[in-house]
Formats: C-alpha cells, structure tokens, sequence
C-alpha cells in the first residue's frame, strides 16, 4: 500500500527479541500513529469480539498502544469450527499486482517470526513457497514487478530448475514457477492461541462467551451483552467474527460476506522418505489454469496437506456438516496421484472441513459501523488473510481511532452482494 492509497505508516523492523514481542510484535510494529493515539486517548476500555487471528492481532496492538482491552470469544480461541483454527495457513507476499496485500504479508512477516521465537513450539515453518503455472500470466508478471519495487526476495524457476530443486513434485506442463524462500508455512491455531497467552501475560483480559451488542445511544454502542447476561460497556468495540460477522450485523453484512465450505485432507508418505519434510519441501500452489490447488509439507508427522482453493457451497458455521465428502477426497486425490505420484496410494490421514468468509471481491472489510461511530467491524478474510493478521491487527487498531487514512478497498462501500473474488 502506498501512501496514496492509505497506507498505515511504519514498518516492523527485522531484528527482534522475545523482549521487543511484550514491546510491540517486530519491535518497531507497534500501531500506526500510536503516538498520537496514545496521546489523545490513551487508557480507553475496548471490547474485541472474536479471538481469531484478526481479532487476536488487533487486541495486541491496541493493548501495546495503553487501552484497557478485554477479548472475547464464544468457543475460545482458534476453535475448531473458527476461520483461524485447523493445523496451518501459507504465508506467501506473491499477489500479482496487488501490492497493498504483499505490503500486509511482508510487514507481517517479523511480526510472526517473533511470535514463533517466544512460543513454546514453532510458529512458522520456513520452508519457502512456490507457485507454478503453465501460462506465464498477468499474475506472475505482476508479483515479480511488485517483488522488484518494493526490494523483496522472489526467484523466477522454469520447468527443469523446479523439478531439480523439488523432485517430489512433478512439474509436467509447467513453464513458470515463483519461489520466496523467507515466506513457508504458520502453525494456525497455535499462532492465535499464542497470541492470546501473551495478551492475557501483559494483563489482557480474556472472556470466553458469546457477546452481542446491547443498546445504542448517541450513535455508539453502549455495550456488549454475554450469554451469562452480563453486559460490557466500552468506550469503542472491534467485532471480528469471520464467518459469524454477518449473522451479528445481517442488516448491513448478511449479503455482503459469504461462508463457504471448504475440505482439506491429510495423506501419509512413505517410511523414511525425507523429501516430504519441510527441509526439502516447500509450500505450493499450482494455478492449474485457474482451477487451484495448493499444499504443505509434511508438518509435524501429520502428513501432506492438499487443498482445493475454490468457494464450495454456501453454508452456515453453526450449522453445516463437519464430515468430508468422498467427492471432494477422489477429486484431491485425482490432482495428488498427477502432480506427486510418490504419494499414489497414500493412506488418508486426516481431513478437516472448514469454511472461508469471503468479501464478494475477495479485499478485507475493515471499516467503522455505518451507524454506530464507536464500532469497527473487521472480516472478510477470503481464504487468504491469515498470513496478514499482524497488519490487519495494527491497521484496525489505527482505524477505530481515526489513525490511519482509509484504504478504500477495505470499506464496507466497495462490497457488494455477487461473489466475484479478484484477490488470490
């Protein structure tokens, strides 16, 4: 993001410790224009709802800036049905000409290398990511343009150099390949769930429980209500709920972002095989003429993990049915048995169902309540936002305060009611 078109100012520095992370995740990545926050309005009760990935990183920032912040959340943190639970989420900075996403991923990155430096277990995987097409695209083009500007890392790879370096993979058909050695693999709901034991260390709270507003006067919410009865007043609230925004908010989200289901599997590799292990295997996405796929390594002896990166059907997260389908496992298989034909035959593992929330044009919602001043509403995530939720956590924290100069496609005025995602 430039500034012109809104960008937070203030980058995460790459040199951090376990003590710059209590100081401000990446050091320097404290909230933009937190200064100025802090001097205004330093101290105010925010009430975060949802503790996600999105609102687990906007609690941190605003909880770095001097507010009293309480987290809430109805099944605790990165649960099993939440948008940021299951094993693990790319990070990648590639998005075609999309700077403003390879500007979040990139700033992220120290933020989550000094998250995995305190946390009891890694947090991210370093295994590098590759993306491969037949067709050298626009998107291809455009990452390797965006890569050059902005001074980050990206190897181009044809054909014979990614079957040299990747030789678990076979790049039958292929003819471009994008490889960003810092980027890999997060452990997803370890990261959040980290997060939050740090948040709640420096004295955060945390409030496991469904929260729904309650009451407005003056053009702000006055409080949230739990299930408990309790009430929680605040000076201003984040709700971040993924795909449950829209059911708290159906007047102005219900048509507006979309859940999806959404089938990952697990598969076992053979005895002793080292070239499945994230020292010699990268995360990958194949653009498969549009129709992608993507994967991990085998991370911690869980097996490799293949997905279909496409909008299933629409569905309700309280509601929709957690089994896979064996329909969604022969078509995985099918893409598995052309692409790694060492895993033919592979023994299922695992396999996970889970949903994406999707914008109807795939960019985030970051934006105050149309009505309720003191409301910021935070979503969308699109199955992609995960890697960036340190910089959606500083940019909403800056946000809600008037910190930042609005990034249009964030506002709740760019998302329509028709899915078409532009953002991958």
């Amino acid at each position: 993001m430039t500034e012109e078109s809104g960008s937070p100012p203030g980058k995460p520095q790459g040199n951090v410790t376990r003590r710059s992370l209590l100081k401000g995740a990446g050091g320097a990545a404290v909230l933009a224009g937190s200064s100025a926050v802090a001097g205004q309005a330093k101290g105010q009760r925010i009430v975060v709802v949802g503790a996600g990935v999105f609102g687990a990183w906007t609690a941190h920032h605003l909880q770095n800036a001097g507010h009293r912040v309480t987290l809430v959340d109805g099944w605790g943190a990165s649960h099993s049905r939440a948008s940021s639970g299951g094993e693990s989420r790319l990070t990648r900075a590639g998005y075609g000409k999309d700077a403003i996403y390879t500007r979040f991923a990139s700033d992220s990155l120290p933020q989550w290398q000094a998250l995995s430096a305190v946390s009891g277990l890694p947090i991210l995987i370093p295994c590098g990511v590759v993306f491969f097409s037949a067709v050298e695209d626009d998107y291809f083009r455009g990452s390797i343009e965006v890569h050059k500007q902005l001074g980050l890392p990206i190897e181009q790879m044809d054909r014979a150099a990614m079957q040299r370096r990747f030789p678990m993979i076979d790049f039958e058909g292929i003819e471009i390949g994008l490889f960003e050695p810092k980027f890999g693999a997060l452990m997803a709901r370890r990261s959040v769930q980290t997060l939050v034991d740090r948040f709640v260390r420096a004295s955060g709270e945390y409030r496991r429980g469904q929260a729904l507003p309650l009451g407005a006067s003056n053009g702000k919410l006055d409080a949230v209500k739990l299930q408990s009865g309790e009430s929680l007043a605040a000076d201003r609230f984040v709700f971040a709920l993924g795909p449950w925004l829209p059911k708290i908010f159906p007047d102005i989200l219900g048509k507006k972002i979309f859940a999806t289901r959404q089938e990952v599997f697990y598969f076992a590799t053979p005895p002793g095989d080292r070239r499945f292990l994230p020292e010699a295997m990268p995360g990958w996405a194949d653009f498969n003429e549009g129709d992608i796929f993507y994967g991990f390594p085998d991370l911690e002896n869980r097996g490799v993990k293949f997905a279909h990166d496409k909008h299933g059907e629409l569905i309700d997260p309280d509601t929709q049915d957690r089994r896979p389908t064996q329909a969604a496992l022969e078509e995985i298989v099918a893409f598995r048995d052309r692409r790694f034909p060492a895993l033919r035959g592979a023994q299922l593992t695992g396999a996970e169902v889970c949903q994406y929330e999707n914008s109807s044009n795939g960019d985030f919602l970051i934006d105050l309540h149309p009505t309720l001043a003191n409301v910021l509403l935070v979503g969308g995530g699109s199955g992609h936002g995960f890697k960036h939720g340190p910089e959606v956590g500083r940019y909403a924290a800056a946000r809600l305060f008037g910190a930042v100069k609005e990034e249009p496609r964030f506002s709740l005025a760019t998302k329509g009611e028709t899915q078409h995602r532009e953002v991958h």
